[in-house]
């Protein structure tokens, strides 16, 4: 059963992104058209499936340690996307998704997904070292679901699901060595007695010898008759490399080569347009602010595909340009849930599975409502923190707490949340409340700063700046919404492999001594200007 955050997620398609026509004066000059830019996101969507229904794209990415989970975003020119849902409200129910008994699945949960149409129903596939399974998700109407599920063991790692012209499925998996496994017709199941082989060994060897991360991300298509096998790999002290092999059958054997060597811009799939125009929609390590997607033209020679301009990735391309911004995949919010909206909107994500007892929005209508149901020693042990991106090159984020009920010991506010966390926020200690930074340099969390708080509504900001890979966050809060005080020192952020993931917003409220408190969240307001800017 869908949870509340779930339930009403069904937001109306209309264009969030309109081309105005300008009419222009008898003698004016034409403006030339503008281009699109890359990165196509400046924000962590890492992963990227993408397929081609019509004129419509649709594309899924990882989700790790969030939830829901596995989101489904659209597209009607490649460079604009919307959110439009996601295919899992919880993977699974157990303690590591639950921050729980001290477990939990920071960099792991799910990863990278799979995403495809067949005989009118459409598949989007995951894979989990959490579970132990690989899930399959299915639905007649992607864009609103709802989705069922099916889940078979083993995690069958960075798979391809792939349904071949001659009625067989099967799924391209595995690291080095890249694995072909059979499945049943519905995907739901591995084929007793089906192929279960080697199709290529050690593929990394077409970048080098010098092998570092082996080749991975497989993500396959049949084009003209021949099959294409997209993967990664990353030879030893050089760059994220992107490698593809052919083969006339799926069993091999196959030839493979390097197709891009640029900038670390590696790891997606190929879409061609209506038009007859091909690119790969891939990815970018950029730092703090993660894995972000850039499209790539590619054009064939000798039936390979050639990827970027020159062996180059290039900034502009040959694409109307974009509204720019992140659209829907951040999102401000007044907390109102107004009928017939869902009741917070889909960029919204937890951080692990929520406890729905201990959040709400009818408590205090206009209100986010976050409850302690526990006692936590951290923010990455507290449960119930919302987050959503942060992204580039800058932004911010404000919200307004009401701290009148919290109890002794609680800690309410706003982060940018990763391993190496800050966060501005209001401290509970006895009868007296303060403002306090904390941020996480080493191991531990170390109050920077503390300011006495007298009254009990207070307005906080974090400011996130990603310009020449500065990755800096600043922290502030105001006692009237004009007068805005830094606090503090900025935070450098640093992108971990524990949790694997860019930084987020948090909204959190957790509690060191006893739980039952709450703090009330007004609004949360997201920029991506910087003060002064």
């Amino acid at each position: 059963m869908a949870s509340p955050l779930i339930a009403g997620r069904r937001v109306g398609l209309s264009c969030l992104w309109l081309v105005g026509l300008s009419l222009l004066a008898p003698c004016a000059a034409a403006e030339p058209a503008r281009q699109a830019q890359n990165p196509i996101l400046w924000a962590d969507v890492p992963d990227p499936a993408i397929i081609r229904i019509g004129r419509t794209y649709y594309m899924s990415s990882t989700t790790m340690h969030l939830s829901p989970g596995l989101p489904i975003m659209k597209s009607t020119d490649l460079v604009n996307w919307e959110l439009v849902g996601y295919a899992y409200d919880t993977l699974a129910d157990n303690d590591a998704l639950n921050l729980r008994n001290g477990k939990d699945a920071y960099g792991r949960g799910s990863w990278a997904s799979s995403l495809r149409c067949h005989d009118g129903v459409f598949y989007v596939s995951t894979f989990s070292s959490t579970t132990g399974r690989t899930h399959v998700y299915t639905t007649r109407d992607i864009e609103k679901g709802p989705w069922k599920e099916s889940s078979f063991a083993p995690s069958l790692h960075d798979h391809s699901l792939f349904f071949d012209t001659d009625g067989r499925v099967y799924m391209v998996h595995g690291a080095g060595d890249i694995r072909l496994t059979e499945l049943v017709a519905d995907a739901s199941a591995v084929k007793p007695g089906g192929v279960n082989q080697v199709i290529i060994r050690n593929a990394s060897r077409v970048a080098g010898e010098r092998v570092g991360l082996p080749a991975e991300g497989s993500q396959l298509r049949k084009i003209n008759g021949k099959y294409y096998l997209l993967n990664i790999t990353w030879p030893r002290n050089d760059m994220r490399t992107q490698i593809a092999h052919r083969a006339d059958r799926i069993t091999g054997p196959y030839e493979g080569r390097v197709i891009l060597h640029d900038q670390g811009v590696a790891q997606g799939g190929l879409i061609d347009t209506p038009e007859g125009q091909w690119f790969a929609l891939l990815f970018q390590d950029h730092a703090a602010v993660g894995r972000i997607p850039y499209l790539v033209p590619v054009t064939w020679e000798d039936g390979w595909p050639v990827l970027g301009v020159k062996g180059k990735v290039p900034v502009t391309l040959d694409l109307p340009a974009g509204k720019g911004g992140m659209g829907n995949l951040v999102a401000s919010d007044e907390f109102d849930g107004r009928p017939g909206q869902p009741p917070l909107p889909l960029a919204w994500q937890w951080n692990h599975n929520p406890d729905n007892r201990f959040w709400s929005l009818q408590q205090r209508p206009g209100w986010l409502r976050l409850t302690t149901g526990r006692v936590d020693s951290d923010l990455c042990r507290a449960r119930n923190t919302l987050t959503q991106r942060t992204f580039g090159p800058q932004c911010s984020a404000g919200v307004a707490i009401d701290t009148s009920n919290m109890k002794d010991g609680d800690l309410a506010g706003l982060g940018a949340f990763q391993r190496k966390y800050g966060f501005v926020a209001v401290k509970r200690a006895g009868a007296t409340r303060s403002i306090v930074m904390v941020k996480v340099e080493g191991d531990s969390p170390v109050e920077v700063e503390s300011v006495p708080l007298n009254g009990k509504l207070v307005r906080l900001k974090v400011e996130c700046d990603f310009r020449n890979r500065a990755d800096t966050a600043t922290f502030f809060y105001s006692l009237d919404g004009e007068k805005w005080v830094r606090i503090g020192s900025p935070l450098k952020m640093v992108y971990t492999l524990p949790h694997f993931m860019g930084y987020r917003f948090a909204l959190f409220n957790f509690a060191t001594k006893t739980a039952g408190g709450f703090a009330d969240f007004d609004y949360f307001r997201v920029s991506d200007t910087l003060s002064g800017s």
